[in-house]
């Protein structure tokens, strides 16, 4: 299996939305987010499926010395290897892989956030800085499309941590800030049994409107010209932007059933963006 087949494989397998906004991009472009998609999958599942918290930041700084050893020019593993030969022409920087990196560690310190600046921190790291490599990728020629990267991580993110509630708590994970819960009076050790109630209607309203900011923000931030380039990014939030009102019309939603859409949805939204001029 060559370095390519495996970061596919990888992506692949993970069922994520993500793949259904690569479908559309020039081989190149493809392989490319492919990789990079590829990483971040083995980052993010050494915390997810952490039974030790040594073992887990081991292995992430493991990984933190595979980045320097791809940009040293002799990585180990198949999916440095895959990314290295895309560091030059799209002028990828390290940093950003190594932001990722410190997002998962944020998952291994600390399991709960007092402040939404503090939870936006967080979601830099572990998306933000994934959407700015990846509008690298896709190719930009204006630097306010890198706040539209930046931005549209977070709204992103802050999508996935209202999806995945449920699953979060039973790791033993708040990721709503302590102010947000205090705003509608729930005490973090009361989430769960909050929901159907009024105050758990009005938490997740709250914070899908945040969301949607996140979102309207990142595409006043898309600089026209780079509309074209970027057309893998505005697959993305629109498939994440009709998963938020799928959650905010039904807020206890994500303790029933998790949230998603179908595989023909996602296609659809694809085709629709990427048709239009």
């Amino acid at each position: 299996m060559t370095p390519q087949e495996y970061c596919s494989k990888k992506t692949a397998q993970s069922g994520s939305s993500f793949y259904y906004s690569f479908l559309f991009l020039e081989k190149k472009k493809r392989e490319a987010i492919t990789a990079l998609y590829a990483f971040c999958r083995e980052v993010d599942d050494i915390v997810d499926d952490a039974s030790d918290e040594h073992v887990a930041r081991s292995k992430l700084n493991w990984w933190g010395q595979e980045i320097e050893q791809m940009w040293a020019g002799t990585p180990q593993h198949p999916v440095t290897i895959a990314i290295q030969q895309f560091i030059e022409p799209y002028k990828l920087e390290q940093k950003y892989f190594k932001l990722i990196i410190d997002g998962m560690m944020m998952d291994l310190e600390q399991q709960n956030y007092e402040t939404m600046d503090q939870l936006k921190e967080y979601c830099y790291r572990s998306a933000s800085a994934v959407g700015i490599l990846s509008a690298s990728i896709f190719g930009y020629t204006h630097p306010t499309t890198l706040i539209y990267a930046e931005q549209l991580g977070l709204a992103l993110q802050l999508t996935n941590i209202l999806r995945d509630i449920k699953e979060d708590l039973a790791r033993g994970r708040i990721y709503i800030p302590l102010e947000e819960l205090d705003k509608v009076n729930i005490k973090r050790a009361n989430l769960s049994h909050s929901v159907g109630e009024k105050s758990f209607d009005t938490l997740i309203d709250n914070q899908v409107a945040i969301a949607q900011k996140l979102f309207d923000s990142a595409e006043r931030n898309l600089h026209i010209d780079d509309r074209q380039s970027q057309k893998a990014g505005l697959i993305m939030g629109a498939i994440y932007r009709k998963l938020l009102n799928r959650i905010a019309s039904k807020p206890a939603g994500s303790f029933t059933k998790r949230q998603t859409l179908t595989p023909i949805h996602k296609l659809w939204i694809a085709w629709r963006i990427w048709s239009k001029p």
